[in-house]
């Protein structure tokens, strides 16, 4: 295709998305009224043009999913919550969509994530903590009151026992009269992961894995705006991974999922428009950029050549990102405002669908509403004034940028060869090599600070002497009795033999090959509990020993 008719092709798809949004301005001037273009690309009007550049919402993605990006919509504005009970996190809920947020991204407790009700030995003193504890459909039920969920995209984080949550939305929307085929969010879903950086597994991973293709099976025909997955590098950078490391080990997984899903018998073209990508936005502003661009042009390569993939959408890496909660500092707290601004900012220059940002006192406790809003103010901020979002893929053409994109993509591309190598990344993990190298590049990057090689503000250079901190928020020891005293009058309301039904069905299923998910949301509509469900799996499948890494 000639420049002239790749100009043309690109600006009808400009113009379509443009008239998708007319909420914003085709025309944006800066405060010197100069008129900021709607995408700058070196060459395109001239000999030179880049084809591996390429264009915004054009094969292979470096700049970008859509062609209008942020000219045509924002990214959705997510801010992670939950914390003690479903009432509690309904009402931060509602606090948030009423600030300007703009999609729901839930937080689970521990029970919750391993599978554990609240009146199980396990969970002891963990109920309610470090998100909403959910123990069955009544709980769900509360959590999204007043909620219209054909209104609202939602995204749960959740992995093991993603399958029951994502179960548990469906039937709330059923009783709030919304259809499964109007939903939409995003499940993690990511498994992989959990046993690699971040430990809330509980069944093998050929189980587990197979628990994630039945539910690329069953959303495909059923629950068709919901991504299926979002592939998370997230936890891997949290656990020390580099940023080559975390787009190397994300892709990696990325890559036996969708082996997974054609081994079970699906078309790549049927699942793959519904994967999602979860990144960390890390500290190095320009690193960051480039490690967003490096991972769309591996993702759309990959899913071309390696997997003859035809759709246009199942060559594209959409992905949420979330700041990076291991560089926020309990010391001088108030600094961990600057980092985030400046970890957003590269989430929105790297081209991101999605965004959370972290609160300044998470290193301390979980968030109050003051600091809950700040962080979504800054996302804000960057929207509606920094002018960051005025043109498509801004610092396009950038020798610093070009330069890290293009190594980055190097360095990944070396690291997905060894773990293909290996037997592929299930195989890789299994014999601790990506655990080996997160550890060794965690130690490495807290001997650099310990040794004053890398500076934290405020940590080992420009300290001061703090009084104790005050007004955080903490989840009293009631919201543990309260949950328990719920689930045992739910228990007690429910109708026993149809839950005996509902599990022992289940059990029947696990024990052969049906598609779990049918069964898992009868059991969900009986209120069998989600401690009940996971237990059906641990007796069938068992449970994951970690693999110890010498």
């Amino acid at each position: 295709m000639s420049i002239s008719d790749s100009k043309q092709k690109w600006n009808e798809k400009v113009a379509k998305g443009l008239a998708k949004s007319p909420e914003r301005m085709e025309k944006f001037l800066t405060s010197s009224s100069l008129e900021m273009e709607r995408c700058f690309t070196p060459g395109f009007d001239y000999p030179g043009y880049d084809e591996q550049l390429g264009l915004p919402g054009e094969y292979p993605y470096t700049r970008g999913v859509q062609p209008t990006m942020y000219r045509g919509r924002f990214w959705t504005m997510r801010q992670y919550a939950g914390f003690g009970t479903a009432k509690e996190s309904n009402e931060r809920y509602k606090y948030l969509l009423s600030a300007g947020q703009t999609g729901l991204s839930i937080a689970f407790d521990l029970p919750t994530q391993m599978g554990y009700d609240s009146d199980a030995g396990m969970s002891l003193g963990e109920v309610g903590k470090v998100g909403v504890a959910i123990d069955s459909l009544a709980d769900m039920e509360i959590l999204f009151d007043g909620i219209p969920l054909d209104k609202v995209s939602t995204s749960m984080t959740i992995n093991s026992t993603a399958a029951i949550l994502l179960c548990m939305y469906i039937a709330v929307a059923e009783k709030q009269g919304v259809s499964a085929d109007k939903i939409s969010g995003t499940i993690q879903n990511d498994i992989l992961k959990e046993y690699m950086a971040r430990g809330t597994y509980i069944y093998p991973p050929k189980e587990s894995m197979r628990i994630i293709t039945d539910i690329f099976a069953y959303c495909k025909d059923n629950v068709p705006k919901w991504n299926t997955i979002s592939i998370s590098g997230y936890h891997i950078r949290e656990a020390g991974s580099s940023a080559v490391q975390e787009v190397a080990f994300t892709l990696a997984d990325g890559i036996a999922y969708v082996d997974a899903a054609i081994k079970a018998g699906l078309e790549v073209d049927e699942f793959a428009p519904r994967l999602a990508f979860f990144f960390n936005a890390h500290n190095n502003l320009f690193e960051e950029v480039a490690k967003f661009r490096a991972a769309r042009r591996i993702w759309a390569k990959i899913m071309k050549e390696r997997f003859n993939a035809k759709d246009p959408k199942s060559l594209m890496l959409r992905f949420h990102t979330q700041t990076a909660g291991c560089t926020l500092t309990a010391q001088q707290p108030d600094n961990n405002i600057m980092r985030v601004t400046i970890q957003a900012l590269s989430a929105v220059l790297g081209g991101t669908q999605s965004l959370h940002t972290n609160s300044r006192d998470e290193a301390l406790a979980l968030p109050t509403e003051e600091s809950v809003r700040i962080a979504l103010r800054t996302q804000q901020v960057i929207a509606y004034e920094s002018g960051a979002a005025d043109s498509i893929d801004p610092l396009a053409g950038s020798f610093l940028v070009e330069s890290l994109t293009d190594q980055i993509e190097k360095a990944a591309l070396e690291y997905i060869d060894k773990i293909d190598k290996l037997g592929g990344a299930v195989e890789a993990i299994s014999r601790g090599f990506q655990q080996k190298e997160i550890q060794d590049s965690a130690y490495a990057y807290q001997k650099a600070i310990e040794k004053d090689e890398l500076i934290i503000v405020g940590v080992n250079k420009f300290t001061v002497q703090e009084p104790p901190p005050t007004g955080l928020l903490k989840v009293k020891e009631a919201v543990e009795i309260s949950q328990k005293a719920s689930l045992t009058a739910m228990k007690g309301g429910r109708d026993a033999a149809a839950v005996k039904a509902a599990l022992a069905g289940l059990e029947i299923a696990a024990k052969g090959t049906d598609n779990l998910m049918p069964h898992i949301l009868t059991a969900v509509k009986a209120y069998a509990t989600l401690g009940e469900i996971a237990d059906v799996f641990r007796d069938v499948f068992g449970k994951h020993t970690e693999t110890v890494v010498l």
